[in-house]
């Protein structure tokens, strides 16, 4: 594994990948108030000259890491912002429960 900034920010922090791909399942899975929130706006755009509260939130993505992409960024592969992203939302919740500072993404790639 070559050393990229990332895979030497996850050494040390001491932080495994199966935690970071076990965080981001919990943050981006769909649930089922997201569910609604995507069918709100379906109804709103159908009905669109009546009136219709327009759904203002954001759902969740539906589309967690995957090893796939942890193994690109480890090797300092090509990675879309997107996955990015996920990658850094996962790594700040892992360290808000280690009571640590959350970082930003330039600081990861």
């Amino acid at each position: 594994m070559p050393d990229t900034k990332f895979s030497q920010f996850l050494t040390s922090q001491k932080i495994h990948v199966r935690r970071i791909l076990a965080a981001s399942y919990a943050l981006e899975s769909l649930t089922a108030e997201d569910r609604q929130i995507r069918l709100n706006k379906r109804r709103a755009k159908k009905a669109e000259g009546e009136n219709v509260i327009k759904e203002t939130r954001k759902p969740r993505s539906g589309r967690p890491v995957t090893e796939r992409t942890m193994d690109a960024a480890l090797s300092g592969g090509p990675l879309s912002g997107p996955v990015k992203t996920r990658i850094l939302k996962a790594i700040n919740h892992l360290l808000e429960q280690k009571k640590l500072e959350k970082i930003d993404l330039r600081a990861l790639f």
